[in-house]
């Protein structure tokens, strides 16, 4: 048995690119369309890790979706969780859970899925502003 992939509901395809690759940083690896059906899958992977992807599944039909918390969370690791959640910031996306601990943070995307980010290796020694920084939202 061999893990593919976690299929996510998006309600608007455009906005949760932007979201999954140009501010959280995976890249889309596969398309497919089916316009008799009305929607759209698209792949997503971690820079050269296409063993674990992200299925975003477009429905054509405007649909609102719940927050998404009743299967859990994403999760990715990092290379440098501090500077990853600066460049996040500085992207517009909330950090509901800071990296207080120098190990682990949590976002949400825009359909609100949580998506935990993890120190890939040991934690990074605890620093301010994370330090102090209290939780926003949910997570």
């Amino acid at each position: 048995m061999k893990y593919l992939h976690t299929m996510v509901r998006v309600r608007d395809l455009d906005e949760s690119l932007d979201f999954y690759c140009n501010k959280l940083g995976l890249t889309e690896v596969n398309r497919k369309d089916f316009p008799n059906a009305k929607f759209t899958l698209v792949f997503l992977a971690a820079p050269g890790d296409n063993s674990a992807q992200v299925e975003l599944t477009y429905n054509y039909d405007p649909e609102d979706y719940d927050e998404g918390r009743n299967f859990g969370h994403l999760a990715y690791s990092v290379e440098n969780i501090y500077e990853k959640c600066q460049a996040l910031m500085d992207a517009g996306v909330t950090i509901n859970r800071p990296p207080r601990d120098g190990r682990m943070a949590f976002v949400r995307s825009p359909d609100n899925i949580s998506i935990e980010l993890l120190q890939a290796g040991e934690a990074l020694p605890v620093q301010e502003p994370w330090a102090s920084m209290e939780n926003t939202g949910k997570w």
